[in-house]
């Protein structure tokens, strides 16, 4: 069975490809790629999982982002209350 594989190339400096094989060595990981996929994995992972808690659903994103994109015009509670706030900021 073939497994659709892809290819990723980059440059390290040579400080940071000795640093990378000695955290795989320690780590016990068989290969410098194998300790990358990982540890990328691992990350990748831990920044999906922290954007999902913030915006929950797509369906949260979605009306995120059009509240942000197009807000809607202030009530007449909301202009008093930042009409009093400004004129706090202004006795102090």
């Amino acid at each position: 069975m073939e497994k659709d594989t892809a290819r990723f190339d980059t440059r390290l400096s040579k400080e940071q490809k000795e640093y990378f094989e000695y955290a795989a060595t320690l780590g016990g990981y068989r290969t410098l790629t194998e300790f990358i996929v990982v540890s990328a994995k691992s990350k990748a992972d831990e920044i999906v999982e922290k954007h999902k808690s913030i915006l929950g659903s797509a369906r949260d994103q979605e009306i995120f982002f059009d509240a942000v994109l197009n807000p809607p015009k202030p009530g007449k509670k909301l202009i008093a209350a930042a009409k009093k706030y400004n004129r706090l900021l202004q006795q102090k």
